[in-house]
Order: structure tokens, then sequence, then C-alpha cells
């Protein structure tokens, strides 16, 4: 029995959330990716846009936790420009809230860092690890002004980690919904050198848009962190009637749309997001999902590559979907050639079907040997996908192929 699969299963069924740029976000949802998602290397989950809203802290004015807060957060990984190399001097580590940027700690000479967020970065390094346990010190470590690392998730929610470096852009990781006791470890980050994208993360027209506009976006990005969809929708069309250019609000509008599972609706409003923005990056990824999910594989393949022409770097599913759009076009070299690049970006591992993808494409080539790795690769990072046991009886025919192959070279 061939181990190679029908091209039905790499259709995306399911919400892929857009991986944000903060990875995790999906314009303040706070879904996350499914583990496993379901289906072969499509079902996972993806993302876009800004993140979720609240007021930014003042350094220096923070009030003293009160027992019932959250306890303190803790953020280590490693930051490597984009050859893989680590950075040439220290690199600041920074939490920005609401574009406001706080220094937090430094990496050190390997690129390592291990931060407390919120003390001050006098108080901070990683000169003497970068593998050390953050939560070392905790009982005895203090900060100005009394107060002690605490985090208020409402007061944070617009907050996130990245580098800073002269000529670079950093990926970064948000601080919406983390809590203490989830891992610190948030992996690589990589700093890519500027002036090779001329898409935005951020929409230009949100400058422009009037307080009450602003106010009903918000209040939208509020409703979709609750779940209550329909809300969510009346917020969003509200702060495009009150600013029919507010291309982020078009954009959350079509998400909406599109989770409701009106795709009439949905492409309605990223075309509008389009119009309004043509370098926002957002509604391209979205629309990208979407014509993937609808086996609009042509659709699919070319708008996606002008999410990613637009920004090479932050957007890993844009990869994905071009290459689950290529993979279905029977076009392989520029399925793996996709995947890869996902593969890399996605640095935290929050899209496992691009293994799956990976490996599936592998197979096809008779390379069952790297397929069974790409999809052992996968078991590991989603063990519960609702395919592992299929993905399982893949890997012992991919065994019993790799086992036959030297007595097959030898007659």
């Amino acid at each position: 029995m061939s181990p190679r699969r029908s091209l039905d299963l790499i259709l995306l069924v399911g919400s892929v959330m857009i991986l944000a740029p903060a990875f995790g976000q999906r314009g303040g949802s706070s879904s996350s990716p499914p583990a496993g998602g379901g289906t072969p290397p499509g079902g996972g989950a993806t993302q876009p846009g800004a993140g979720g809203i609240g007021q930014s802290p003042t350094q220096g004015t923070q009030p003293a936790p009160t027992l019932g807060q959250s306890q303190p957060i803790f953020i280590s990984g490693r930051i490597l420009l984009d050859d893989g190399t680590p950075p040439p001097q220290p690199v600041p580590i920074q939490r920005v809230c609401s574009g406001s940027p706080y220094t937090e700690g430094y990496t050190n000479g390997q690129g390592y860092f291990s931060i407390r967020v919120g003390v001050s970065a006098e108080l901070q390094d990683a000169s003497n690890s970068g593998h050390q346990d953050p939560r070392d010190g905790l009982e005895s470590s203090s900060t100005p002004n009394g107060y002690n690392g605490a985090l208020n998730d409402e007061r944070w929610r617009n907050c996130e980690i990245r580098a800073q470096l002269a000529g670079y852009q950093s990926q970064s990781v948000s601080l919406l919904n983390r809590r203490a006791m989830d891992d610190p470890n948030v992996g690589t980050l990589f700093l890519r050198r500027l002036g090779q994208s001329e898409g935005t993360m951020v929409s230009a027209t949100e400058l422009a848009a009037p307080k009450s506009a602003r106010k009903a976006y918000e209040k939208g990005l509020e409703l979709i962190q609750k779940k209550k969809l329909d809300d969510a929708q009346a917020s969003f069309t509200k702060a495009v009637e009150e600013y029919p250019r507010y291309a982020a609000a078009w954009a959350q509008l079509g998400s909406v749309a599109a989770d409701k599972g009106d795709p009439d609706a949905a492409r309605h409003a990223f075309e509008q997001s389009i119009g309004a923005d043509p370098k926002y990056v957002v509604p391209y990824v979205e629309m990208s999902q979407l014509e993937v999910r609808a086996r609009h594989w042509k659709e699919g393949a070319e708008i996606s590559e002008k999410a990613f022409r637009l920004d090479p770097f932050n957007y890993p599913q844009a990869y994905f979907f071009n290459a689950v759009a290529h993979y279905n076009l029977r076009q392989l070299d520029a399925a793996e050639e996709s995947a890869r690049r996902a593969e890399k970006l996605d640095t935290r591992h929050q899209i496992p079907q691009i293994s799956h993808l990976i490996g599936t494409i592998l197979a096809d080539r008779h390379d069952y040997k790297g397929a069974a790795a790409e999809m052992r690769d996968y078991l590991k990072l989603a063990p519960e996908a609702q395919d592992a046991a299929k993905v399982r009886s893949q890997l012992e025919q991919f065994d019993k192929l790799i086992a036959a192959a030297p007595a097959q070279a030898t007659q």
C-alpha cells in the first residue's frame, strides 16, 4: 500500500488562527492554534493583527500589587539574526506597550536572555547564563517604587516582548493571556535587516480614525476575547460605518464573518480592508486562509504570495497557506520552498501541520526517511491530533519501505 496521501487531506478544515507578529493573537483574540487541528497539514490555526487593548503603564508609576493579582511573569529565550548567527553585541530586550518601549534586560554574547517583566533593566541581564531558571532569586528581588513585578493582565494586554537593534526588525511575543506558571522559554526570535519589506503590521489608516470609531474597534476586540462574535461584529460594523477607511476594523470584521461561516461577507470585508490600505498585510493573510479553505488553490497561492511579498518575515502562516495551495496544484518545488520558509519562521511551533505537509511532500518524492522524520516531528508537536493514529500508521509503512530499500538496491 502506498504511503502517499490524498490531496483532499491537505484541505484546511476548521479555523486556522492567524499567528500574529506577536505570535498568538488574532487582532485581540485569545485563540491559539490547536495542537493537532484535526486535518493534516492544514488543520491548524493562525491570526491577524494588532494586539489587545488597554492602557499602557508608565514606568515608575505602577501600583504595588495586592493579594489576588497575578504573579510575576518571566520570559527567556534567544535572539538570532535571520542568518542564524547571534547579534554582534548585547541586544536590549524591550516590553512595548501601546507603542511605548521599556527596556527590561539584555542578551548575552550568545544571544540568550532571561527577564522578569516589569523589572528595571538595571537589575537584570543574561550575562551569566541564558540557561538560568528565571525564577531564581524571586524571593529576594525588588524593584523601584515598591513594584515587585506582578502583572495585572488587564493593564498589560496590549504589550509584547521584542529585541531592539538598530537597522533590524524583531519578531515579538505577546503578553496577552500569559500567566505566571507558563513555560518562560519563548524559543528563538529572529532579527531581520530593515528595508526588505513594503507591508505594515499596523494600518496607516488607524492613526486617522476618529475617537468614536477607535472606541468601537477596541470594544470589538474585547468582545472577541469574550467569544461574543455577534456583538463583536456589531462593534466592528459601527467602526467602519463611522470611518469607512478603517482597514484594521474591516480586517477584523472579515475574520469574524469567516469564523461565523459566512465566506462571502468575509471576502467582501477583506477586500474593503485591502482597498483602504493596500500595504496592510493582515487582510491578505486572512484572505489566503479563506481561499485555501474554499479549495480555491490558484487564488490561495496568489493572495498568500502577495502577503509574504509585502512582509516576508512576520507571517509564517502566509507561507504555509501558499505551500498548501501549491501542493494541491501539484507544484511540489514551490510547495516545499514555502513550507520550509514557514518552518523556519514558526520558531514557537504554533503550526505543527507544517511538518506534516513537508513529510507529505517528501513521501511523494519517495524520500521516506525524510518523510518519517517530519511526521515524527508532527506527532511530537501535536500528539493529540485527530489524525495521529493515521500518521502513526503511515510511519509504519515508511519504516518498512526504508528497511526494504537496501535489499531492493542489491537486487
